[in-house]
């Protein structure tokens, strides 16, 4: 099937994919109104095969260790898949429900295959991600990265961020976590946090609409530091987590996740 753009709507509620770009969601309209930052490295984008950063471009698996492309140097951040072209696999034109699949390939040093679906509701969107291997065991992580406006008008309220971790991953100089787990910190973030019972992360603007980003993962990375937009990302493991915390891909265990964002107005 074509790469053009997908979009799909459910009452008042319109969601734009576009497979030819890193299968991002190119914007998510709720009555005519845009919630995520546009331009070509914003809206929301899947991070597969990682999430965050890899410290200094490189993870270890058993024995053998892998390079990856420096591309926030030192670091390598945020994975392949969202700088590559994916495939519409099944879409029908009245659908609220599409399919995307993508090869994983080089510099990603094993054969894999990641899908994402995209399903929306009036007053819900739902994103899946899953990797699969064609052959040998690899670790990996999957996330996403939504860049939502701080503001829906450009005259409108500040968003105002609210959840309730269990804890916060210190952050190092190098922006990646330490190790040590701290009690919450107030913001601003651009930190990872632990919600052992799944993420729950509200973002209000008042008098305009709720949203909350919510997923059976246990880990969040906040980020409030742009005066544009702020990013609240669920995923299977912290920055740096191929390292620190790998989830395994088998030939009979893909990895596994989803996300739903729901919304509500006043």
């Amino acid at each position: 099937m074509s790469n053009d753009e997908i979009t799909l709507t459910a009452g008042d509620a319109e969601v734009t994919v576009r497979p030819g770009d890193g299968c991002r969601i190119g914007s998510l309209r709720v009555d005519g109104t845009e919630l995520l930052r546009q331009g070509d490295r914003f809206g929301s984008f899947p991070m597969v095969p990682w999430c965050g950063r890899i410290r200094d471009g490189r993870f270890r698996d058993g024995a053998r260790v892998h390079q990856m492309p420096l591309n926030a140097a030192p670091h390598a951040i945020h994975g392949t898949a969202r700088d590559g072209v994916w495939r519409t696999a099944r879409h029908a034109l009245t659908a609220t429900r599409a399919v995307f699949t993508h090869e994983l390939a080089d510099p990603w040093p094993y054969p894999g295959l990641v899908t994402q679906t995209v399903e929306i509701t009036p007053d819900s969107l739902t994103l899946g991600l899953a990797v699969e291997t064609y052959g040998s065991s690899f670790p990996a992580q999957l996330g996403w990265h939504p860049w939502f406006n701080r503001r829906l008008e450009a005259d409108g309220p500040e968003v105002e961020i609210a959840f309730d971790a269990a804890w916060q991953e210190e952050r190092g100089e190098d922006h990646l976590p330490t190790g040590r787990r701290i009690d919450p910190l107030p913001g601003p973030w651009d930190d990872c946090f632990g919600m052992p019972e799944g993420v729950d992360v509200t973002l209000t603007w008042p008098g305009r609409l709720a949203l909350t980003v919510a997923s059976r993962e246990p880990w969040v990375v906040v980020y409030d530091e742009q005066e544009a937009a702020v990013c609240v990302e669920p995923q299977t493991g912290p920055p740096n987590g191929l390292n620190t915390a790998p989830r395994l891909v088998t030939p009979v265990a893909p990895l596994e996740a989803t996300t739903t964002w729901t919304w509500r107005r006043p």
